[in-house]
């Protein structure tokens, strides 16, 4: 490859488990692409590599890192773009410090993260690490809409071989408790930019006494933007979560927050710290200065609060009385005490939810029992998703796996598009007041007036996004013949400015009479009563339900949501393929690490490379890419024919096992085909020697499971001890190389 070149496939370093997965993958990757002339680079958007290369003027030459994400944003843009995207860590604030403080230990001279900063020093160091926090990574990356499906394979297997789920009762007590009013659905204001409108807008706060503060200027409103405005009142969120403790142990219940303080990074910590303070009232009510002194702040979990007071008797006496007085919580880790409210970044809705309906309504208490749950979602935006379908089960019992229809997802996510919380135009009211979106013209957009606290947003989809959004879900419904619905609430000032777009463009493509338009509990019905009936639903969403629709389906559906097909067709000619939701699996690194285990599926993975090397083969002209995809394609059937996905216990095949198979059944496959003979020739014998040797592969991949492994490091693992612990086989990695 010539200096500078792009490599033909860009693969993503990123964290937790995928990335320890990447280790035994990439390199058969390389080898079998090389065989087509197909080249596979890196680029590190992990949460540690986006920090080294924010703070270069800190640290060594040889430490310094390049702001692979910025070059990766400026890539997706251009048509030659083919990048493999894998899950990575959307950081919280305790993942952030976390990070931060093992890169201080492994010597890297990058600062504290600055609570509170005072100096222009700290300031600038929290405007970086901020910048880092949350959902950084995909707003940079998809620049195209996004195409989610269960690949064929993938539910055929699942249909022949059913995974688990609970048995609903229609006597269950679970149940989605929301705000009653007075929450960001009921506040919502929205409007569509005009040509006299477009420009640099800016958001003020206005003060009772009448003084402006600007909390962010030069903001680009372009003609045809979708822009929104609301606020949650944190008097009507204290309230509610107040009720909503009181009716769980009326109900005999476990209490359950539900939230996404990774996307959500200013809006939903802020919750989750009410939630908090809710829960220990009395604690704060008596204690409040004391533990301000500690430096405990309720955003930021029980866990550290607990850490803060563990040396206060009195205190953590009082934290016991009130526990005691409480109703049950469910559990994260009832083994290790770890509660719903103890890690904001512990409990994502859009995983935690789905475990609760799939578990028949289940959650566990502190002490590993299963029962029913108040499942509190404070805002009704999406709420009534999970409500209906935990109303859909009482009624009709679980889903049956073996006939179920599926699910597919066509979400609106290009260029930022609603973006709620997880952009800087989300703030906390400093006091009472008005904030307000001031147009370039002078006009304002939107007002509310707020109180001291209360959560303030705003969100924008641009034009092209739309109708890019639409074109594509009328190509996915031609293509399948499908039920097609777009899920939005018409009574919703959002989602009734995104209809005056749909539905002119589905009566100009006469295509009207296909598609339904239905809000978020309709929706849901609809499409769990096709499924239940075998037939197949599109579900055409803006962007946050297309990220909870393609875990909760695909985990009724499949059992997981890493087996997904997740293409992003960018706007300007390139891909983007994401290997399945389902977030980067902490808990597998934990095992790893205390066993040297590592079930972590590679399906979404395997997946993705297929797809990727289709791409490659149309959009270049590179035929031999073509095969290498088609020969993946059937590696993937391989491993879903045979069986071999990882097992979840240690001394049984692991994610590496499986590495193997596809290794085996890829070159299989090539050896195989006649449409390129000099492939076939030159993967024969690879493909003979993994078959020959496989008694020796899986004895050596065995051999290595069972002890503790140090991969140095839990965000910033060293490269030399991870491939070491990933690639155990010497006789597999003599002949991948």
């Amino acid at each position: 490859m010539a200096e500078n070149q792009t490599p033909d496939i860009l693969y993503t370093i990123v964290d937790e488990a995928p990335e320890l997965a990447s280790a035994s993958f990439l390199p058969i990757i390389r080898k079998f692409a090389a065989a087509a002339g197909v080249t596979v680079g890196t680029k590190d958007i992990s949460l540690a590599g986006r920090i080294i290369a924010a703070f270069p003027e800190n640290l060594t030459a040889e430490q310094r890192q390049s702001d692979d994400l910025a070059e990766l944003g400026q890539l997706v843009k251009t048509p030659d773009a083919n990048v493999i995207k894998l899950p990575n860590i959307s950081a919280s604030v305790p993942q952030l410090t976390a990070a931060i403080k093992e890169l201080q230990a492994q010597g890297y001279g990058i600062p504290d993260y600055p609570e509170e900063p005072k100096s222009d020093a700290e300031k600038e160091a929290r405007a970086r690490y901020d910048a880092i926090k949350g959902s950084a990574v995909n707003p940079v990356l998809r620049e195209g809409n996004s195409d989610r499906r269960a690949a064929k394979a993938v539910k055929n297997f699942a249909k022949a071989n059913p995974h688990s789920m609970g048995e609903w009762s229609a006597d269950s007590k679970t149940k989605v408790s929301s705000m009653p009013g007075n929450d960001f659905y009921a506040n919502e204001k929205s409007a569509t930019i005009t040509a006299a409108q477009a420009g640099a807008a800016r958001i003020e706060f206005v003060a009772k006494d009448g003084a402006v503060t600007v909390l962010k200027d030069g903001w680009v409103l372009e003609e045809g933007t979708v822009a929104d405005a609301t606020f949650m009142s944190v008097k009507a969120l204290s309230s509610f979560l107040a009720d909503a403790i009181a009716d769980t142990k009326s109900d005999g219940t476990m209490f359950s927050l539900h939230m996404k303080a990774t996307m959500m990074k200013v809006s939903d910590p802020i919750i989750f710290g009410h939630a908090v303070k809710a829960w220990l009232a009395p604690v704060f009510e008596k204690y409040g200065a004391e533990l301000d002194a500690l430096g405990v702040n309720p955003n930021s979990g029980m866990g550290d609060l607990l850490e803060r007071v563990k040396g206060n008797a009195e205190i953590m006496a009082a934290i016991e009385a009130v526990r005691a007085e409480r109703p049950d919580m469910y559990m994260v880790d009832s083994d290790k005490g770890i509660t719903n409210l103890h890690v904001p970044s512990d409990v994502i809705i859009d995983a935690s939810m789905p475990a609760v309906i799939r578990a028949g309504g289940k959650g566990w208490d502190q002490d590993g029992n299963k029962g029913d749950t108040n499942c509190v979602i404070p805002d009704r935006c999406y709420a009534p998703v999970y409500d209906e379908t935990i109303n859909f089960f009482k009624a009709n019992g679980a889903l049956d796996v073996t006939t179920a229809g599926a699910v597919a997802n066509v979400g609106l996510m290009a260029q930022k598009a609603e973006e709620y919380g997880s952009h800087p135009t989300t703030f906390e009211a400093p006091a009472d007041g008005t904030i307000r979106i001031v147009l370039c013209n002078g006009d304002t957009l939107h007002a509310h007036d707020v109180e001291e606290g209360d959560i303030w947003r705003a969100c924008t989809v641009k034009k092209a996004p739309i109708e890019n959004w639409i074109l594509l879900a009328m190509d996915r419904q031609r293509l399948t013949g499908s039920e097609a619905i777009f899920w939005l609430d018409a009574n919703r000032a959002h989602d009734a400015e995104l209809i005056k777009y749909v539905q002119p463009a589905l009566e100009k493509a006469g295509v009207a009479d296909k598609f339904q338009i239905l809000a978020p509990r309709e929706a849901t019905r609809q499409s769990l009563e096709t499924i239940t009936a075998g037939k197949d639903s599109i579900a055409i969403t803006g962007n946050v339900l297309r990220d909870y629709l393609t875990d909760l389906f695909p985990i009724l559906e499949l059992g997981t949501s890493a087996k997904m097909l997740s293409i992003v067709k960018l706007m300007n000619g390139g891909g983007l393929f994401e290997t399945g939701a389902g977030g980067s699996a902490p808990k597998h690194v934990q095992q790893l690490v205390e066993e040297n285990h590592l079930r972590w599926d590679s399906m979404g993975e395997f997946c993705a490379l297929g797809e990727s090397l289709n791409f490659l083969a149309d959009v270049k002209g590179n035929a031999k890419a073509g095969v290498l995809g088609k020969a993946a394609e059937d590696a993937t059937q391989g491993i879903l024919d045979n069986n071999r996905s990882p097992s979840r216990k240690v001394g049984q095949p692991d994610n590496r096992d499986s590495h193997y198979w596809f290794a085996r059944y890829w070159a299989e496959a090539l050896a195989a085909q006649t449409e390129d003979a000099a492939l076939a020739a030159h993967f024969a014998p690879i493909a003979e020697e993994l078959g020959a040797k496989e008694e020796q592969i899986i004895s050596e991949l065995a051999a290595a499971q069972g002890e503790p492994a140090d991969i140095g490091g839990y965000y910033h693992p060293s490269v030399e001890l991870k491939a070491k612990v990933m690639r155990p086989s010497a006789t597999l990695n003599a002949i991948i190389g």
